[in-house]
């Protein structure tokens, strides 16, 4: 007669067959038979550096991706700044003709026809518009440059002529043909210059 009582499983082996169980499904490749030689634990090791290099190389990317979008984003930034600031730049050039013309205006004028009654106010309408005008240059900060007595800054003058002058120094501007003006930091127009020479 068999006994047709089964053992119970020992502890190990209940443990055994619960991890077969969980293991169904995984692939091979990913299963460890317990037998890793030491070949094996290098590989492992030159797998780790590998990708130890790799987020190196990767976070030095990210920095240098990072650092350009900075001076890209900079450079932006100060493009649309200077565009606001020297918009009128084209405009403002041309308009200093209109500016010229009423210098000279108000410069031919003799004094007896600014006393004249007749002629006072045709000659306060031409200043008040050269104020005006003016005052919209420096709003938009175009600036006269100083030149008369200075010395020669090739940077905002331009020679015309030598003028013989025992009164002042070689280079020493002592005429001006033409004002220049800037526009902030910005040359718009050179002004038009005699400078002084030792005489002959």
């Amino acid at each position: 007669m068999t006994d047709t009582n089964k053992p119970e499983p020992s502890g190990s082996d209940a443990q055994d067959k619960a991890v077969e169980e969980e293991l169904k499904g995984v692939p091979e490749e990913f299963l460890d038979d317990g037998d890793e030689d030491q070949s094996g634990e290098g590989g492992l090791e030159e797998a780790l550096a590998g990708l130890r290099s790799d987020l190196e190389a990767a976070k030095q990317e990210t920095l240098y991706a990072k650092a350009e979008t900075q001076n890209v984003r900079r450079r932006m930034e100060k493009d649309v700044t200077d565009a606001r600031a020297y918009a009128a730049t084209g405009f403002a050039r041309d308009i200093l003709s209109v500016s010229d013309n009423l210098a000279r205006a108000l410069d031919s004028v003799p004094q007896e026809l600014r006393d004249d009654e007749k002629f006072k106010g045709l000659v306060a309408g031409i200043e008040a518009t050269q104020r005006e005008l003016d005052k919209v240059f420096g709003q938009h900060g175009i600036t006269r440059i100083a030149s008369m007595g200075l010395p020669l800054d090739p940077n905002q003058h331009q020679a015309m002529m030598e003028v013989p002058s025992d009164k002042h120094e070689p280079g020493t501007i002592v005429q001006e043909m033409q004002a220049g003006f800037m526009i902030k930091d910005r040359l718009l127009r050179p002004a038009m210059v005699g400078v002084a020479k030792k005489p002959d």
